[in-house]
């Protein structure tokens, strides 16, 4: 392992990116990097990385914002649990710590929204503990490295995956090492098309020896989606426009979006304009002037098929739950990125 470890060590020297939460050792910014970093390549997460410290630049400001500024901020980058997590972890922080980071791996998992990947790479990076890190990329060189058979998730496949992570782990370097060993992954040892000729690994590594490397990890089968129709009501008058904030635990909870009526399969605009939604708010006698989209949205486990229905904004027009605000003033307000790319459009 000694001379795995070395090689992985070696590498990283010559060919890590020069990446912003790599040159510090403030655990609060190494935090926000891996949080971001869970769920978008490092050239996208870089933008909302600067942008999330320069608008909330320690802890206490975090703690102390509108929920609504935190996912203003977070606003494109998906999954918006994981931006009210890092705001009641860092509310947590500020009024039961003191405003002191935790240091370990165990008072890190206290943290809402932390989990093992989390709890390791910062505990690992910032304080050195002796933690080994598994995210995607580990797994992937990992499985390959030591020719692991069984399929990535399942309790055998993460605990094999786990104990030959900690068998490698450099114990005077560990954030350095978790750090190489995700480069790798990153750079080196990618899902398709692999580079295997600047892999330091190639020698040791089970797959390439047995011509293996496409094969494993071992795939899963992809899960099937649940598909919902979203008929979105843009309804405005020539100042302002109708929005809402979603509620419930669904996607996009704490966002805002235009007036909905989900359906469970596709509606044309005359059959929309028949369900008792449509008449409780306009009766009969409101038409859409314009019919914008379809627009498809692709979620983890969802597939959302969305169209914008343009219309004049009745006399007396009251819609509870929502507020009207001035066109050109929706600056301040997280919204979906279905919508994003609506307003957006060319």
């Amino acid at each position: 392992m000694m001379e795995i470890r070395e090689k992985i060590r070696e590498w990283y020297h010559i060919n890590k990116r020069p990446l912003p939460w790599r040159e510090i050792s403030d655990p609060y910014q190494i935090w926000v990097s891996e949080i971001i970093l869970q769920q978008t390549r490092v050239i996208q997460g870089m933008d909302y990385y600067h942008r999330f410290l320069e608008r909330f630049p320690n802890l206490e400001s975090l703690a102390i914002a509108k929920e609504a500024e935190v996912l203003k901020v977070w606003e494109g980058l998906g999954y918006y649990s994981r931006a009210r997590n890092m705001q009641a972890a860092a509310k947590y922080i500020l009024h039961e710590r003191k405003g002191v980071f935790p240091e370990t791996y165990k008072e890190m998992m206290k943290m809402k929204g932390v989990g093992p990947y989390t709890a390791a790479a910062v505990s690992s990076i910032a304080f050195h503990e002796p933690q080994a890190v598994v995210d995607g990329n580990v797994q992937r060189v990992i499985s390959r490295l030591f020719g692991i058979e069984e399929v990535p998730g399942t309790y055998t496949s993460s605990s094999r995956i786990q104990a030959e992570a900690y068998s490698l782990l450099d114990q005077e370097d560990p954030g350095n090492h978790n750090q190489a060993v995700m480069e790798l992954g990153a750079l080196v040892c990618t899902p398709t098309s692999p580079d295997c000729s600047s892999c330091p690994l190639q020698q040791d590594c089970v797959a390439y020896l047995q011509n293996r490397i496409a094969e494993l990890p071992l795939k899963n089968k992809p899960g099937k989606r649940r598909r919902r129709y979203f008929h979105y009501l843009v309804i405005q008058d020539r100042e302002a426009i109708w929005i809402g904030r979603r509620t419930g635990k669904d996607i996009w909870e704490g966002l805002f979006e235009f007036p909905l009526i989900e359906t469970t399969r596709p509606y044309s605009t005359k059959s929309l304009r028949a369900t008792s939604e449509w008449l409780n708010l306009f009766g009969s006698t409101v038409q859409a002037l314009q019919v914008t989209g379809p627009f498809r949205h692709i979620l983890s486990h969802q597939e959302i098929i969305a169209k914008f229905y343009h219309l004049n904004e009745p006399p007396d027009f009251v819609l509870e739950g929502y507020k009207k605000i001035k066109l050109g003033r929706l600056d301040p307000y997280p919204l979906p990125k279905l919508i994003l790319n609506y307003i957006n459009r060319k």
